[in-house]
């Protein structure tokens, strides 16, 4: 099969030639170019109850061998994190597991490993209002779990903090009595509001500016000292990664988590640059391991880098929050799970023709590692919702509102 059917919105379809993947090797040890991490998604048992609002049900299996894929390109692992759907399916119970098994898998390897730190525990224990010092306690019990299994911390922007702080004071309390309880340097987290809606006025609390956010983390960064390593940008924001970029203290990293303009974040400028821990990189870490591998020569990188921001940018747009779907979509079609599903039945998440779109750009930059695999699987999904794949360019089968949500 050479060709690729894709569905518009207006339900016609035609076709694409489809695209051999490029000849890459893996890396025979860890990236030292720049620091990386891609966040790792969670792959649901095909048999489990993962409908909205029950406990996640994972296959362990192949959610411990994505992160396999992942370390074997050289890669780190950010787990469970925005990507594994923390506040989004992935509940408190499943989310301990996910971080217990996979620092042993990455023990086993010697792979790097980061996992999210945050106090959506509260939420099961029927606090959805605390008060500072119970954020503080729920932030210490998951800090000492993950260092207790031998992983490295971020510390994830908080949806209970960001209802509670009412000023930037709360928010530099809070972070430095938690800092001061973590054994290890951490990495801090800045969510912006395009992946929650509700972490809009993180670090400044009440109707303060935005300015006051960019001074609130660097004055907790500062009160950290060496007990902060690095901060995780995602505010989709270039000029504010650049400009805080500028201002870290001596040895704190920027780590971007900005999916929309990570090229030219991560290539850097004047003598500094980004690093990197971003959810698209689940998605293209063949393309982002050959690419980081390639500097200092940037012409090299942005070669390899550079035409996957496109489908990064499509798998990101709006609304955000919904990219995990299509970061699941990408891993179900180059074979990484059995079956395109996700927990809290979030596959639900984006429309047939925007998947579609989403297979056109990953094939156009080499993303589909295993195209014959992809093309069975996506045609297969278009059959199923009634859409013919048997010919060339036609109308389908379905009606003109074919831009709802796709059920598989």
């Amino acid at each position: 099969m050479t060709a690729l059917t894709l569905l518009a919105a207006d339900g016609t379809t035609s076709t694409v030639p489809l695209t051999a993947p490029p000849a890459w090797s893996r890396p025979t040890a860890p990236l030292t170019e720049r620091r990386v991490f891609a966040a790792a998604h969670v792959v649901p048992r095909v048999a489990g109850d993962n409908t909205p609002g029950a406990p996640a049900a994972l296959d362990w299996d192949a959610t411990l061998a994505f992160r396999h894929h992942l370390w074997s390109w050289g890669l780190g692992v950010a787990d469970a994190m925005d990507t594994a759907q923390r506040n989004m399916g992935l509940d408190p119970r499943a989310t301990r597991e996910l971080i217990t098994r996979s620092a042993r898998e990455a023990g086993s390897v010697g792979g790097a490993l980061v996992v999210g730190v945050n106090t959506d525990e509260l939420d099961a224990d029927g606090s959805a209002s605390p008060g500072l010092d119970a954020i503080v306690d729920a932030y210490v019990r998951q800090l000492h779990h993950a260092e207790d299994v031998g992983a490295g911390v971020v510390l994830m922007a908080s949806r209970h903090l960001a209802r509670a702080a009412r000023t930037p004071d709360d928010y530099r309390r809070v972070y430095e009595r938690v800092i001061d309880r973590a054994a290890s340097p951490v990495v801090l987290h800045w969510l912006g509001a395009a992946f929650d809606p509700e972490l809009g006025p993180y670090f400044r609390g009440g109707e303060a500016g935005a300015g006051v956010a960019e001074e609130t983390v660097l004055a907790i960064m500062r009160d950290a000292g060496t007990r902060v390593s690095g901060i995780k940008m995602s505010l989709l924001d270039a000029d504010a990664e650049i400009r805080l970029r500028r201002r870290l203290p001596d040895g704190i990293r920027m780590l971007t988590g900005d999916d929309l303009h990570y090229v030219d974040l991560i290539a850097g400028d004047a003598g500094a640059h980004s690093d990197a821990l971003l959810g698209a990189f689940a998605a293209i870490a063949p393309a982002a391991s050959v690419a980081v591998r390639a500097l200092p020569d940037e012409v090299a990188f942005r070669a390899v880098l550079g035409p996957t921001e496109d489908l990064s940018r499509h798998v990101f747009s709006a609304p955000t929050w919904f990219y995990k779907t299509g970061i699941a979509f990408l891993s179900w079609l180059n074979g990484h799970q059995p079956a395109f599903g996700m927990v809290g039945g979030l596959h639900a998440g984006r429309s047939l023709p925007h998947l579609s779109e989403t297979v056109r750009l990953a094939n156009a930059c080499g993303a589909l590692e295993r195209p014959e695999t992809a093309v069975e699987r996506w045609h297969g999904l278009l059959a199923v919702n009634g859409v013919d794949v048997t010919g060339g360019p036609s109308r389908s089968a379905l009606p003109a509102d074919a831009g709802r949500r796709v059920v598989a």
